[in-house]
């Protein structure tokens, strides 16, 4: 039996003019995570359905609930619209749920198709009562049921249960391409996945300090480029030799801005690569007031070394949210691994909280890092990860 999928869209619905744009991207990100897979993907009166073999039922729920676009989901089955065929499915669909021990349902219908003969109020009614029949035993709460079927009137009827909440936002790419500057730790992976969900479709660079960093915290970073490829699509994660800048911070700089200064040439590394791969803007996890070198007056000056556009999604965000949104898109697991990376090199005891801009932007321009960043990101390695990732679709939890 084919596996039938009802998709709701939210934000895509209110768009005016450019709708179909949305519309037709987001249907080519779902046949893009679908390739290999015979599926059909139709589209009728604001939702959208997929038609997959049972056998990869599986691999289309991971689809559905890591793309965004998608505001929701469910299993669905589909039947005339007649009140005969529509009971004895609904009837079906509840069986199972009764026998799991649920004791109390409702119904909720919707009728799209407004020349069906009865009002969504009685077609909930009427369907309710031959649930209610059938089902010896359970019985009707509109408050706080144990279980909901739900049933929708259009061009056919569709029924389902249980629904599944999808990423939301806007689909993956609708909103041009940025670089995010991915660390071992819980904001990054976070940032990214906010501004996917926003539409922009990303690469990842990271800053490997060998052998002040092991190939375990290498690891680390690309199981989370994993998790974010789950969502993306797809994602290309770059790694950029970072020991020649960082020795020459701790050389040349004073011992207070090693962060800092540090931070200014990762700023200065992502606007040649950006340039480089023809991307929009650098993505970075910072947080206002989270550390040293996130502070206004410190991003002000580390941000003076690029002129693309920085987004800070998590600027005004509280650490426990960002750790709920980690735990629930799966990367706190992975980041919370004891492996450092780079950032936590050479670390001052008592850094410097509030840069003076144009007195730290003359002091740091002055020992012309120019060059050796320019030859990082020159002999960066590339690696592609192709959606589901690496890691398999079984080790992928969902949301």
């Amino acid at each position: 039996m084919d596996a039938l999928y009802l998709i709701k869209i939210g934000e895509i619905g209110l768009k005016d003019g450019n709708q179909s744009e949305f519309v037709a991207a987001l249907k080519r990100d779902i046949k893009r995570r679908m390739y290999g897979i015979h599926s059909v993907l139709e589209s009728k009166d604001s939702r959208y359905y997929l038609t997959v073999d049972e056998e990869y039922a599986e691999h289309a729920e991971l689809v559905l609930s890591r793309t965004p676009g998608i505001n929701g989901w469910a299993r669905a089955r589909r039947c005339e619209k007649s009140m005969e065929a529509i009971a004895a499915t609904g009837i079906a669909l509840m069986r199972p749920k009764f026998v799991a021990g649920a004791k109390s349902f409702k119904v909720e219908a919707r009728r799209s198709d407004k020349s069906f003969p009865l009002q969504s109020y009685d077609i909930a009614r009427e369907i309710g009562g031959a649930v209610f029949t059938a089902l010896s035993g359970i019985r009707v709460d509109v408050n706080r049921p144990d279980a909901v079927l739900y049933v929708e009137i259009r061009e056919q009827a569709y029924l389902y249960t249980d629904g599944d909440a999808g990423v939301r936002g806007l689909p993956v790419g609708s909103g041009g391409k940025g670089l995010l500057l991915l660390s071992g730790g819980i904001d990054s992976p976070v940032a990214g996945f906010r501004m996917l969900s926003r539409g922009l479709a990303l690469e990842s660079l990271y800053f490997h300090s060998y052998p002040y960093t092991s190939k375990e915290a290498w690891e680390k970073v690309r199981d989370l480029a994993t998790v974010l490829a789950s969502f993306a699509g797809g994602m290309i994660l770059h790694t950029a030799p970072f020991t020649d800048v960082q020795l020459k911070i701790k050389k040349d700089a004073p011992s207070d801005r090693a962060t800092l200064y540090l931070r200014a040439c990762m700023m200065m590394a992502a606007d040649m690569m950006a340039r480089k791969r023809q991307l929009n803007c650098i993505v970075t996890g910072e947080s206002l007031g989270q550390v040293a070198s996130q502070t206004a007056e410190n991003m002000r000056f580390t941000g003076s070394y690029t002129n693309y556009p920085i987004m800070r999604p998590l600027s005004g965000t509280d650490k426990e949210d960002t750790v709920k949104e980690a735990r629930r898109m799966g990367s706190y697991e992975t980041s919370i691994l004891p492996f450092e990376d780079c950032c936590v090199l050479f670390s001052p005891k008592h850094p410097v909280l509030k840069a003076k801009f144009e007195q730290e932007k003359a002091a740091f321009d002055a020992l012309d890092f120019q060059g050796i960043v320019a030859a990082s990101v020159d002999s960066a390695e590339t690696l592609e990860l192709r959606y589901p990732g690496p890691i398999g679709l079984s080790q992928i939890r969902r949301r």
